[in-house]
């Protein structure tokens, strides 16, 4: 190739001639010849991105420093293949904003068999649309010694095709994990402590990112969870391993000085850390905007909270404020104040 450019650039050139005399011509001119034609590929590249693929001008820019073509045929069959799966114009879109190397991708080898297969298994056209429009890098993984290996682990775990594929619904990055190497020791560790399989399952599919981590960081975590007085029998005991291991130990902290400054003690915390341990995982700021809502508007003692932390998950917004101020009429009396919320929260 280099021999072909430079034959190319002796012949073309009518300013210099290259000689023997002057070889060191030839260095400029051919890097000149790579900058045209990659300003070339970059400028056709960046209009197909944004008036073909439907990206914004940012994203377009974004995705072309991943690829560049010189002709539509490449992406265009592959636009023309996601249609027919019945992906929209939009999804289309949205996929190549997250994976541009998808318009790259070899249509026989790589996406048409991956939908194949977990049709086959049961999934729907619907569903793996949704899916890897979510999550297009799934199509860059191998089918055989990835997704095929995991599909097959997860039904091994839930007994079931049907529960496998909502599980990859709920959330398809399990897809990708690195099971010997993490989920497999993580189950092991909830087994040998009593957690009961339903529980373990529920974590699957609805906490995958912590049952994916570190198998060290995983069972340190399970110790401390046991070590504070929870029961592998109950849900509060997954729940606390999620909060645990989502929100850092320096974050915790603040939120114990968040609840310290409504009057809890160490004690209140751990009380109420174990009736509801998503306490521990609430913004500071909704923390505080709801102790405001509860001490200061209705009059309610902090160690109410404390013994009914659950409280602190309801939104401030959509459900306190308006549930409450349908009892307007009510007195300002502190204990029929908690009687409302009571009754009102016990029928959901």
């Amino acid at each position: 190739m280099f021999h072909s450019i430079c034959k190319t650039l002796l012949h073309s050139t009518n300013r210099y001639t290259v000689t023997a005399h002057n070889p060191s011509m030839v260095v400029p001119l051919i890097l000149r010849y790579f900058s045209i034609d990659a300003d070339t590929r970059h400028s056709f590249t960046l209009s197909y991105l944004t008036e073909t693929c439907g990206l914004s001008p940012k994203s377009a820019f974004s995705a072309s420093k991943i690829v560049q073509f010189k002709s539509s045929e490449q992406p265009d069959s592959v636009l023309s293949s996601f249609q027919k799966f019945g992906f929209s114009k939009i999804q289309i879109s949205e996929m190549i904003r997250k994976f541009p190397n998808i318009l790259c991708c070899d249509l026989e080898k790589t996406i048409s068999p991956k939908f194949e297969f977990f049709l086959s298994r049961g999934a729907s056209t619907r569903e793996l649309v949704k899916i890897f429009t979510a999550n297009p890098w799934i199509l860059k993984s191998s089918l055989e010694n990835q997704l095929v290996h995991t599909f097959n682990i997860l039904i091994g775990l839930f007994q079931s095709e049907d529960k496998a594929i909502e599980a990859m619904k709920r959330n398809p990055r399990v897809l990708c994990a690195r099971h010997e190497a993490r989920l497999l020791p993580n189950i092991k560790t909830l087994r040998e402590n009593g957690v009961p399989a339903s529980y373990i399952l529920w974590l699957i599919s609805k906490h995958w990112q912590c049952i994916g981590a570190i198998p060290v960081k995983f069972e340190k975590i399970v110790e401390e969870v046991k070590e504070m007085g929870f029961s592998p029998l109950k849900l509060h005991f997954v729940d606390a391993i999620v909060v645990l291991i989502r929100v850092s130990k320096s974050k915790r902290d603040g939120k114990v000085e968040v609840y310290k400054r409504w009057g809890w003690s160490d004690k209140d915390i751990t009380i109420a850390f174990k009736k509801f341990p998503r306490c521990m995982a609430i913004s500071d700021h909704n923390i505080t905007d709801t102790m405001d809502f509860y001490v200061n508007k209705l009059k309610l003692e902090s160690s109410v909270v404390v013994n009914c932390p659950n409280l602190l998950g309801y939104s401030l917004k959509k459900r306190l404020i308006p549930r409450v101020s349908k009892a307007s009429s009510i007195a300002d009396d502190v204990h029929r104040y908690q009687n409302v919320i009571d009754f009102k929260f016990s029928r959901d």
